[in-house]
């Protein structure tokens, strides 16, 4: 059976109220996922990361994509409930 690569990309900013309440249920997630998943954390604001940002048209924040294998198989905008943001990478991981 081969493993497929999943990705888990928050986007976030340091300003973000929202982003903020969901920091830890990303951590949470990603300490429940460390050996399925990687978990990116893209700052908005760094320079650094502009080119996803745009690559993804990400006009909203918290924004959460979940790429397997290279594309993007789910995306969430906003605060989301850990359960919905496991119930979609558990999908992504079948």
């Amino acid at each position: 059976m081969s493993e497929s690569k999943v990705e888990l990309l928050d986007f976030w900013a340091s300003w973000c109220g929202p982003c903020k309440v969901m920091a830890p249920v990303i951590d949470d997630i990603e300490e429940k996922y460390k050996d399925k998943i990687t978990v990116k954390k893209l700052e908005v604001d760094d320079p650094n990361n502009q080119a996803l940002v745009d690559k993804y048209q990400v006009m909203s924040i918290p924004s959460y994509l979940i790429e397997k294998n290279g594309m993007v198989v789910s995306q969430l905008v906003g605060a989301q409930s850990k359960k919905t943001i496991t119930d979609e990478l558990d999908k992504a991981l079948e």
